[in-house]
């Protein structure tokens, strides 16, 4: 399969995938099923590319385990973590927002996700169409950041999950653990995750377009429905979180301020 069409095919399915959960949240009022069957998508475009791809076969083994492993687990924490639970203050925000043209802005919405997601599964394609098997010290290079980050924001994940189930916790502020040193230690680690396939793509000519990702990544959380809706509401909902804003590094884990400065 040409690189051309296991992208459209690829992209054709990550839509149906989004189209059918924005049916099903029609029924529920409730988005958040989104974010749990992106991530599983993204895992799906690494195993498709994976397949498709005329790369090594030991590279596209590669590529598929890590972007397969890492998209199967944030999907299935996210779905664990949003199942039975009220909307995500994210997309409550836009419902209201939107009023009478919610579900028609609804699934825009989800179009521009399937959309975000196709940009992003662009490193697994440069890694899966590459010509040649990059070197062994690359793979070594690109596994052991994926590894960190990976398990970085699994820890986080963990981290919040135990913060969350403690009654002693309820309306706090995180502040230990990784949350200490950075106010989205899993936001941060998701971005690294894509500097990972960079590695694996280098040795081509077109390697620097495994960087799109990481860019992209960053600027989804930073700038659009990451931090700016989630920290506007924490700013509201819990007492401390502006005093934690300004001695907490935003993205890059880093050693918090003392809160005098």
């Amino acid at each position: 399969m040409t690189p051309v069409l296991a992208a459209a095919t690829g992209f054709a399915c990550v839509a149906l995938f989004l189209t059918i959960v924005w049916a099903i949240q029609l029924r529920t009022r409730n988005a958040g099923m989104v974010d749990p069957v992106w991530s599983w998508s993204l895992g799906f475009l690494a195993v498709w590319y994976a397949i498709f791809g005329d790369a090594s076969v030991e590279t596209r083994l590669v590529l598929g385990l890590l972007g397969g492993i890492w998209g199967f687990r944030l999907g299935t924490h996210l779905y664990f973590r949003n199942a039975g639970k009220p909307e995500d203050a994210r997309y409550a925000k836009f419902r209201n927002e939107w009023g009478a043209q919610a579900n028609r802005n609804m699934f825009w919405f989800f179009m521009f996700q399937a959309v975000m997601a196709f940009l992003l599964s662009v490193g697994f394609l440069t890694v899966a169409y590459r010509s040649g098997a990059p070197s062994l010290p690359l793979v070594i290079l690109g596994i052991v950041i994926w590894i960190i980050a990976v398990a970085g924001e699994g820890i986080a994940d963990r981290q919040m999950e135990k913060f969350r189930a403690d009654p002693a916790t309820k309306g706090k502020v995180c502040n230990a653990g990784l949350w200490r040193y950075s106010r989205h230690p899993n936001y941060f680690f998701e971005s690294l995750h894509w500097i990972a396939y960079v590695p694996l793509a280098i040795g081509t000519g077109y390697w620097w377009v495994a960087l799109i990702p990481a860019a992209i990544m960053a600027w989804l959380l930073l700038k659009m429905s990451g931090v700016p809706i989630l920290e506007a509401h924490l700013v509201k909902s819990r007492p401390g979180y502006a005093d934690y804003m300004r001695t907490t590094s935003v993205f890059i884990p880093w050693p918090p301020k003392s809160s005098g400065r």
